[in-house]
């Protein structure tokens, strides 16, 4: 070719074929970036393996209209109970539509694999982490007919050895695994005695027929206050915002005792990383707003928001703390 021929068709310069590329990325791009902005596209719904009214269930409802009005899509607390929560649970974590989530306590996303090996989800594996909602301490409560407070009550049960007995919801529970690692802390021999459900455990101790339990505040607080239990102390770290008035058992003289209860938001694995990130942003804005804040605290949670990095490392830790107890124990499902 002449390159002195003006007729002659031109060869693109660097500078074009860059920009000609650049603008053929950008039409490739631009639908994928229109479908993430599109999501949810559907009707959000968050399934809660509790019955209307428990604690999850309550909380799922505080956050389902402001989550609906952040994402522009309704939102429908869908209540699935049964198994401690690992029938919900297991229906979140092979859901597929990118449109379901998990309102989760502890044992959904921590020991159910461990504490029972046909559990058919694994929660490391089969759950992605969102955002860790709300904490709480346990409460560990006793009679009112029981007159020792704080080191003179641990000094009792130390004493009293297997002659006295603690009550919780079930074999595996929270309680029941917090009660075993307080008394490794605290060197107490008391025997385990399982009931249907907390209500169930607190009549067994307005009866005398129990000498301790651990209870979430709402329902201990609520029957202290009436004067038909005694509250000794708190299994967080420090003092709970919750319940201030009460020490902690670190305070009581039981070192390295920790254990809350706490409830989360989790999505399939399957939930591509930008929803997650986007749905822990929005949640963590959302509880910590001071009405639900105060609504929060209100049924006994301490507002947290975090995100899905922080719900992970708390999942871990609680997962491998708890471990060791179903194994130091050998505690197995009923």
């Amino acid at each position: 070719m002449n390159p002195h021929d003006t007729n002659a068709p031109r060869m693109p310069s660097r500078r074009h074929a860059i920009a000609g590329a650049a603008a053929l990325a950008s039409t490739l791009v631009w639908p994928q970036a229109q479908a993430q902005a599109a999501w949810p596209n559907r009707p959000l719904k968050i399934v809660v393996g509790f019955p209307g009214g428990s604690s999850p269930d309550l909380m799922a409802r505080a956050l389902a209209e402001p989550l609906s009005a952040a994402l522009g899509q309704p939102v429908v607390v869908d209540n699935r109970p049964g198994a401690g929560g690992n029938i919900a649970a297991h229906l979140v974590a092979r859901a597929t539509d990118d449109h379901t989530l998990g309102l989760m306590i502890n044992g959904n996303m921590t020991i159910a694999k461990i504490l029972n090996p046909a559990t058919p989800y694994d929660p490391l594996t089969d759950l992605t982490p969102v955002s860790l909602l709300a904490v709480a301490p346990l409460v560990l409560a006793v009679p009112a007919s029981m007159t020792a407070s704080g080191a003179e009550f641990f000094h009792a049960a130390r004493e009293a050895g297997d002659r006295w007995n603690y009550g919780t919801p079930g074999v595996g529970t929270v309680a029941h695994l917090g009660m075993e690692l307080l008394k490794g802390h605290a060197g107490m021999g008391a025997v385990h005695v399982p009931y249907p459900g907390n209500p169930q455990v607190i009549a067994a101790m307005l009866s005398d027929q129990l000498q301790m339990a651990l209870l979430p505040p709402g329902l201990a607080m609520a029957q202290v206050r009436a004067g038909k239990l005694r509250a000794i102390g708190v299994t967080s770290r420090g003092r709970s915002s919750v319940v201030p008035e009460l020490p902690s058992l670190a305070e009581l003289g039981v070192r390295d005792m920790q254990m809350e209860i706490w409830n989360a938001m989790a999505a399939p694995n399957s939930l591509p990383k930008a929803h997650v990130n986007r749905l822990a942003v929005v949640l963590t804005e959302i509880v910590r707003r001071p009405e639900i804040r105060q609504n929060i605290l209100n049924q006994g949670w301490q507002v947290a928001g975090t995100a899905p990095e922080g719900l992970a490392q708390r999942v871990q830790a609680d997962t491998a703390a708890m471990a060791e107890v179903i194994r130091r124990n050998n505690i197995r499902p009923n």
